[in-house]
């Protein structure tokens, strides 16, 4: 990066890390440990991944005023959600439904991160300081969202690895 950093050229380095790992987890699931689960009620490796694509769509879409990815993606996924479902408040068997084949995540993340840096390059001071969200003390802002959806992301990127790790160790067992 250069001596002329500017917020959007941050952000972009982060959200393209993000695109990195997603690729990188994808790649390196096989369908044992994309759908295993540390306990009965846990989440899997497949769904963490498939739900943080569908918050950053969801998100950045919402911030950017486009249409989310996920409106081209939806029928390779064939889930039984509603079109809008990004994952939120889904029980064990929703999230058990969730057993997409890992190259289609990734490629339903590159398309999204294709989204998300097309939003980038608009972004401004005035953009990042927009109120997109008045139900919140205080309110909240683009760039607030913005690294909201980066911190998410991050979380569901450790916790997929974290569960893969363990599949994979309890495989070697």
């Amino acid at each position: 990066m250069s001596e002329d950093l500017t917020t959007s050229d941050v952000l972009r380095d982060a959200f393209g890390r993000v695109r990195e790992l997603v690729e990188q987890q994808c790649a390196d699931l096989d369908e044992r440990t994309a759908t295993y689960r540390v306990d009965p009620d846990a989440n899997t490796p497949i769904w963490l991944l498939w739900h943080l694509a569908r918050v950053q769509d969801d998100h950045v879409a919402g911030l950017a005023g486009t249409a989310q990815a996920w409106d081209r993606w939806r029928d390779d996924f064939d889930l039984p959600f509603e079109p809008g479902d990004i994952g939120y408040g889904h029980d064990s068997d929703q999230v058990a439904a969730v057993r997409s084949d890992p190259a289609l995540v990734a490629r339903y993340h590159a398309d999204v991160h294709t989204l998300t840096l097309a939003y980038l390059d608009r972004v401004d001071g005035a953009e990042l300081a927009r109120v997109v969200d008045e139900d919140w003390d205080p309110p909240v802002t683009a760039g607030v969202r913005l690294v909201s959806v980066v911190g998410d992301t991050l979380q569901h990127l450790g916790q997929a690895a974290f569960v893969a790790g363990v599949a994979e160790r309890q495989a070697a067992d």
